[in-house]
């Protein structure tokens, strides 16, 4: 549930609200807006004694709230969050465009990948240190090598990097080398894993898993949200069905449909949706014009050779054609990728 504050409540009032929610045995989440501040009560609503919140002083309404999940939703926020990983702002208009390898493969690789996709215009450089693949036999990353390898390129290149944590136990050493946490599709529902993240105080991408709800999606982070890391961006990258042409579906209503249920910025990642270059550019489109908050894409300047999903990236000319049309598109919406400010 959520309690609205009188505007004219003292410091004192509200501290004393905050006590009484913690001894009824729920944890106070504080909002602070410009003219109003709302604490979100985690726990249970239907908790005897709940009815009294009201008449503590300095609450002036309660509102209960039916979904399950309560900080990521649009009652305990109402306008559209924005996260920035490092200078680059992602939502309230602000675009993000995370592009890189799928996996990091060298220095030498990534140095040349990152040249490309920072004149394109990319925001953010992506790269895979930890790989989670089907095989055991299958190229598992370069695991710290490859950290220091993605936090060399990316300062390089003046680009914050993000890259995927698989297990709780790898949190604090990738939170050494990167500005965001990562969680894949396979790990969405390992509450560990997101519990730990969400003690770092590092942005989150969260990936939805391949047969994940919407509702499923937005639990998972609820678990990074209640732990206090406010900083959380969704990502679309589609889910399993009986269509076999493409590597997933790409369920471009998850976009709208998150928007108007939960506050927190959504991207969409085409790549992994579709499995196919081909597909990938309308894709993007369509992910600007539904209104996601930017785009997740893999690009390797030599896919024949990648260790890792090379038959999904975008050569480095496809990504720049692509980052031209979206750049208009972006601005006939009234939004545009964001630049941080030059030094």
């Amino acid at each position: 549930m959520i309690l609205v504050i009188r505007p004219d409540a003292t410091l004192e009032q509200i501290d004393h609200v905050i006590e009484r929610v913690r001894e009824m045995g729920f944890t106070p989440h504080v909002s602070r807006g410009e003219s109003r501040t709302i604490i979100g009560v985690i726990g249970d609503e239907a908790k005897p004694g709940t009815e009294n919140f009201s008449a503590i002083p300095g609450v002036e309404q309660v509102l209960r709230i039916l979904k399950p999940f309560k900080l990521a939703s649009r009652e305990f926020h109402k306008s559209d969050s924005s996260v920035y990983v490092g200078k680059v702002k992602i939502g309230g208009g602000s675009l993000a465009m995370i592009a890189g390898p799928c996996a990091i493969e060298g220095y030498e690789v990534l140095d040349t990948i990152a040249k490309y996709v920072k004149a394109g215009g990319a925001n953010i450089l992506r790269g895979g240190a930890f790989k989670p693949r089907t095989s055991p036999y299958a190229f598992q990353g370069m695991g710290e090598d490859g950290l220091k390898i993605l936090r060399d390129v990316g300062d390089k290149y003046d680009m914050p990097v993000v890259t995927e944590v698989m297990d709780p136990r790898q949190v604090d050493l990738v939170c050494r080398y990167t500005d965001m946490l990562q969680i894949g599709a396979r790990n969405m529902q390992n509450f560990d894993l997101l519990k730990e993240c969400g003690k770092a105080m590092k942005p989150v991408l969260l990936k939805r898993g391949m047969s994940a709800t919407v509702k499923d999606l937005l639990m998972s982070a609820e678990y990074v949200l209640s732990e206090g890391n406010k900083d959380v961006v969704l990502c679309e990258r589609g889910v399993r069905s009986f269509e076999d042409s493409t590597r997933n579906m790409l369920d471009m209503s998850a976009v709208p449909n998150v928007k108007g249920q939960s506050h927190l910025p959504i991207i969409v990642d085409p790549s992994h949706a579709t499995g196919r270059p081909d597909l990938i550019p309308s894709m993007c489109r369509a992910s600007v014009a539904a209104g996601s908050d930017g785009i997740h894409v893999e690009v390797h300047n030599c896919p024949e050779k990648a260790l890792s999903d090379g038959p999904q990236a975008l050569l480095p000319h496809q990504f720049l054609d692509l980052m031209g049309d979206l750049r208009k598109l972006a601005s006939a919406l009234d939004r545009e990728f964001w630049a941080p400010p030059e030094k």
